[in-house]
């Protein structure tokens, strides 16, 4: 399943997200940003709202990224932050759920990080948070992969 979610204002992806976080937890969620300062800023948010969340991207050094992902792939760790950097060749059985907190630049991009949800068999679900900008970039993944994402439903947390 593939939503998106109409925001007005770039600020208002933050409470989304926090409205979402009981939803995230349910298995494990990957959350994808398109910069690393953007990964580092959201983390900050997060854990000053007393969310819980991991963090990684690409100048964090290679050891600090293997223990980050020790603790994914273990469960003890059940939100993700990252950039692209994870998009590609990594497996996590367990995430049933990415948001795009930022929709990617390009659109091979946007099928690396969705294909990230739903392994294995599972179901799988992406939440992409749109502005208005946004919208040309959707119908053109929409257009491109042929095919639909809707908004998002209210009870998004009975598909994962």
């Amino acid at each position: 399943f593939q939503f998106f979610v109409a925001v007005e204002r770039e600020e208002w992806k933050f409470d989304t997200l926090c409205d979402l976080y009981d939803t995230l937890t349910i298995t494990q969620a990957v959350i994808f940003c398109n910069t690393k300062k953007k990964v580092d800023w959201l983390t900050d948010k997060m854990r000053q709202a007393n969310f819980t969340v991991s963090a990684m991207h690409g100048d964090m050094p290679q050891k600090e990224r293997d223990e980050i992902m020790a603790e994914f792939r273990s469960g003890s760790s059940r939100v993700l932050i990252t950039t692209d950097v994870w998009g590609r060749g990594l497996d996590v059985q367990q995430v049933s759920l990415v948001i795009c907190y930022d929709l990617p630049n390009n659109r091979e991009l946007y099928i690396h990080r969705i294909g990230r949800s739903g392994r294995f068999g599972r179901k799988g679900v992406a939440i992409n948070f749109v502005k208005a900008e946004d919208i040309r970039v959707l119908r053109d993944i929409e257009q491109f992969y042929s095919t639909q994402i809707d908004e998002m439903p209210m009870n998004v947390a009975d598909l994962i």
